[in-house]
């Protein structure tokens, strides 16, 4: 068996990784930062392939298919992906753009082309690492909670037509609430809740990606939080999320 994962240098996608090579995956790496995939590398006793690449630049993701579209992939896990926090009137455009490429665009190619190959031999596994974001509007957070809006759906979609063809593919979105990786300090900011164990909800994740579950929601209080939002009107969502979100700094 083997797992391609996007993302990989750190937090969920290397958790992943590294869970993986517990089960006896063979790992596809990508990432742009090639010093931390060689560092997963030389740490399992799997057949490890680097793949050092800039996903939010279009093209390279139709490169990234195109070397591994024969290496006879059994499992996809898009996890490459930022945020940005603050005001939308304030926050920088070309960064919101280089978000949409790498947690949009490159989910999407990526996603359509390697189920056209999985549809095709009626097998294969895609995880679409989205965000509990994913079911909200996320004002101080807001490109962020678009992107993954947009691939949840996407994923939930995907997910039924899969099962009206009767199709042995799976297809599923890891929807977690915040969890402890390098996302704040790329993104500038700082989640007011406790934040998951990345190690955990790696391994949930696939375990439950396995099961052919379509919605992957680790820790109970997110479960409820979701459960709880479906009764809840839209301002009073926005208000609470536009909180969550509020850093102590004034300048956001």
């Amino acid at each position: 068996m083997k797992a391609l994962i996007t993302g990989a240098s750190s937090g969920m996608g290397r958790d992943m990784a590294y869970y993986l090579a517990s089960l006896n995956y063979d790992l596809i790496l990508v990432a742009r930062r090639k010093n931390r995939l060689q560092e997963i590398k030389d740490n399992v006793k799997v057949n490890v392939k680097i793949i050092e690449l800039d996903l939010s630049i279009e093209e390279n993701v139709f490169k990234l298919y195109d070397k591994v579209k024969k290496d006879n992939i059994d499992m996809l896990i898009n996890d490459a992906g930022f945020g940005l926090f603050g005001m939308f009137y304030k926050t920088d455009l070309n960064r919101e753009l280089e978000m949409i490429n790498v947690n949009v665009k490159a989910y999407h190619i990526l996603t359509k082309l390697f189920l056209q190959d999985f549809v095709k031999k009626d097998s294969g596994y895609i995880l679409n690492v989205c965000s509990s974001a994913g079911f909200m509007a996320g004002p101080r957070l807001n490109t962020y909670y678009a992107t993954k809006n947009y691939i949840t759906k996407l994923t939930m979609a995907i997910n039924e037509e899969l099962r009206q063809m009767k199709s042995n593919v799976v297809i599923s979105a890891l929807c977690p609430g915040p969890v402890s990786t390098e996302f704040n300090k790329v993104a500038k900011g700082k989640f007011a809740i406790k934040e998951a164990n990345s190690k955990d909800v790696a391994k949930y994740a696939i375990d439950n990606l396995l099961k052919r579950k379509m919605l992957i929601v680790p820790t109970l209080r997110m479960k409820l939080t979701l459960f709880a939002m479906r009764f809840a009107p839209y301002r009073l969502q926005l208000i609470v999320a536009y909180h969550i979100q509020k850093r102590k700094s004034k300048d956001l």
